[in-house]
């Protein structure tokens, strides 16, 4: 059974960090794409930044791009998002998700880290909280 698994979700004052884990069981990271995703009350979940396990290739939604970092270790079966220089337009609920391992092309899968399109994603964590204070 799958299952991924968010942490590092807090309170924080405008213009600090925070890094987010996503860590899954029953599956594991390779070939395939995890993806960042935040829903705030009243407004559509949107993507954040995607990463593709296989070689690294990450994209990054023009909001966060220069101050969020998606990562990845392999050992440890988790990607990270690193969030610096909060800004109060950052709070919501953050979901991890990922597609299932080696169900295509790494041409497909580069398709999908660039489209971070929620609809391309099988597998989703239950989120976790970043609240923002200015």
């Amino acid at each position: 059974q799958v299952q991924l698994v968010e942490s590092g979700g807090d309170s924080v004052q405008a213009g600090g960090s925070l890094r987010l884990s996503c860590t899954a069981s029953g599956y594991t990271y390779r070939r395939n794409c995890i993806a960042w995703f935040r829903q705030a009350p009243g407004k559509e979940r949107e993507g954040v930044a995607a990463i593709y396990t296989g070689g690294g290739a990450s994209n990054y939604a023009d909001s966060t791009k220069g101050r969020f970092t998606i990562s990845q270790d392999n050992a440890k079966n988790t990607v990270y998002l690193q969030m610096n220089s909060l800004k109060p337009e950052d709070p919501a609920m953050y979901y991890c998700a990922a597609t299932d391992p080696g169900s295509m092309t790494v041409f497909q899968a580069l398709g999908v880290v660039h489209r971070l399109s929620q609809y391309e994603y099988n597998y989703w964590g239950q989120g976790t909280q970043v609240t923002v204070s200015s």
